[in-house]
């Protein structure tokens, strides 16, 4: 029988993905105190910009990653249940979010 588009509402991140989710957002809240600090100690404009850039790098990957892990659980599942099209609304609002926030 399969799945609903409600029923897959309850699928989530496969394990290994939540835990390098989980260390990376682990490591950028680390960076992003380390730039805090820096700012403290009124380290340079330039390397401010430098770290802030690298923080924001490393958040642009992390969405990638969960978006991947999105598609290849929630998205897919979805179509195989028959609900492929508002799967792909939900993917299409998700990416014009991250879009939008690039």
């Amino acid at each position: 029988m399969p799945k609903t588009l409600d029923a897959l509402k309850s699928v989530y991140l496969d394990p290994e993905v939540e835990e390098d989710l989980q260390n990376r957002l682990s490591r950028i809240e680390g960076h992003v105190r380390g730039v805090k600090r820096m700012l403290a100690e009124h380290s340079s404009c330039e390397d401010l910009l430098l770290q802030l850039s690298a923080v924001r790098s490393a958040i642009n990957q992390a969405t990638a990653r969960l978006l991947e892990n999105h598609m290849d659980t929630c998205v897919t599942d979805c179509v195989r249940a028959g609900e492929g099209e508002k799967a792909l609304r939900h993917l299409k609002g998700a990416l014009s979010h991250v879009i939008k926030n690039l």
